[in-house]
């Protein structure tokens, strides 16, 4: 898997020129929305077939600032996969460096679209043994 790259931009910064802690939630759904792209189940493509993953949890640990500018490289993988509810685990570090800015996580459940609980494992094979196929390479 590939990372997904994210430039800070002066509007996500703060009083204090650094980012504001509320943008890195909002990086970690771009990180998911790229990561679902790369396996092959593009939000897109999971909208049309009536699914949606809300997020039911997010925990994040900030380690060191970030500002304007810098490049945030963002990690993605499976921490834990059950059929109805992903959890996924971030890294970010500052890009081609090993500071580590952020570690997260965030969980999901799947639901149709009249909002009720879905197991993708009965609901979209094939999605099933996509998320599973990473959660083993993990």
């Amino acid at each position: 898997m590939k990372s997904y790259i994210h430039r800070v931009h002066y509007y996500e910064t703060d009083k204090m020129a650094i980012t504001h802690h509320s943008n890195y939630i909002r990086w970690m759904e771009e990180a998911r929305v790229d990561f679902l792209d790369q396996i092959g189940w593009n939000f897109a493509k999971l909208e049309a077939l009536g699914i949606a993953s809300p997020v039911v949890k997010v925990d994040c640990t900030y380690k060191v600032p970030t500002k304007f500018d810098d490049l945030v490289e963002i990690t993605t993988s499976i921490d834990k996969y059950t059929g109805v509810k992903l959890v996924l685990h971030y890294v970010m570090k500052l890009a081609g460096t090993d500071t580590i800015v952020c570690v997260a996580e965030s969980a999901h459940a799947f639901t149709n679209e009249a909002g009720r609980l879905i197991s993708i494992k009965k609901s979209l094979p094939e999605m099933d043994q996509s998320l599973k196929q990473c959660l083993a390479s993990d």
